[in-house]
């Protein structure tokens, strides 16, 4: 930049300030748009509904008035279908009312590879 005069020397300054600015803002925006679709991609990949109904179903097989044998086949049926259908394994236990113990205790496990979700559920 030596043959150049005080007024070119400063305009290819400032083209190089206004191109690194851009340089930055590309790489600024880029970066925000892939926080975002990641963001977005783990609230869709989350399975609310399948927790909902496995959890439905399993509330509603601790009402019944079962024998051991039965909730065992019971609790067979929804691990064999929650792997089949969703992909998902889920386990659970139900601690039925005791003496000084009112409530009946479910905890529930749910894993489909992607989320993991664990409830302990407590009813009267």
């Amino acid at each position: 930049m030596a043959g150049l005069n005080d007024d070119a020397q400063w305009i290819v300054m400032m083209g190089f300030v206004v191109s690194f600015s851009f340089f930055f803002l590309a790489m600024l925006l880029n970066q925000s748009t892939v926080v975002g679709q990641t963001t977005a991609e783990g609230v869709l990949e989350f399975p609310k509904n399948d927790i909902r109904d496995v959890r439905s179903v399993i509330t509603e097989s601790s009402t019944l008035s079962l024998s051991d044998a039965d909730a065992q086949v019971i609790k067979d049926d929804i691990r064999t279908i929650a792997l089949s259908r969703k992909d998902a394994i889920v386990d659970y236990t139900i601690t039925p009312p005791t003496g000084s113990d009112l409530y009946t205790h479910i905890s529930i496990h749910y894993n489909n590879g992607v989320t993991e979700y664990n409830e302990n559920w407590t009813s009267p």
